[in-house]
């Protein structure tokens, strides 16, 4: 096993860690914070705008299984990232489209995957995804780790967390787990 780890953030931590979950080859999908200058934040701190904290996920992954790329095709397709500081009606520094790298190598796949799309037109207006390194990374509190499995009928699950799901199922079908 060649087991990786990918930190990305897309708006709301509970969208991406519910899409993540269904993939074949990631092992654990962990809701945190990235990207802040306050140590050990929580959540309240980080949706006070006062961190510098991006809500994000950590992906453990097996790089035999799932590419790096793959974990970035799926990212770019389950939020928009050519809103600053917003992600539908969720809105602040902390659902920030974001990128944070673990080595040199994800950097540059990184900035080629953003740049790929750039030159495709992909979007209308342009990708302001945040690629940074990983600085500090911060786990969730307990209540936030599979929120989606564990909270399905709870109205921002159904409006807004299940809608991307099941547009990831859809495009990434021969990627999910059986």
């Amino acid at each position: 096993m060649n087991q990786e780890l990918a930190t990305l953030g897309g708006g709301c931590f509970w969208c991406l860690e519910a899409v993540y979950q269904d993939l074949r080859g990631v092992e654990k999908v962990v809701s945190g914070y990235a990207g802040g200058h306050v140590d050990n934040p929580t959540y309240e701190q980080v949706c006070g705008k006062q961190t510098g904290h991006a809500e994000v996920v950590q992906i453990t992954y097996d790089a035999d299984v799932i590419s790096y790329d793959d974990l970035l095709n799926v990212f770019f397709t389950i939020h928009d990232p050519t809103t600053l500081n917003r992600q539908g009606n969720d809105v602040g520094p902390q659902y920030r489209s974001a990128i944070f790298y673990h080595d040199e190598e994800q950097k540059k796949s990184a900035e080629a995957k953003i740049a790929e799309f750039e030159q495709e037109a992909l979007y209308s207006d342009p990708i302001v995804t945040e690629v940074s390194p990983l600085t500090n990374y911060y786990v969730g509190e307990a209540y936030h780790q599979d929120y989606y499995k564990n909270n399905r009928l709870q109205p921002y699950c159904m409006f807004v967390v299940a809608p991307k799901v099941s547009k990831a199922r859809k495009k990434f079908y021969d990627m999910l787990k059986a």
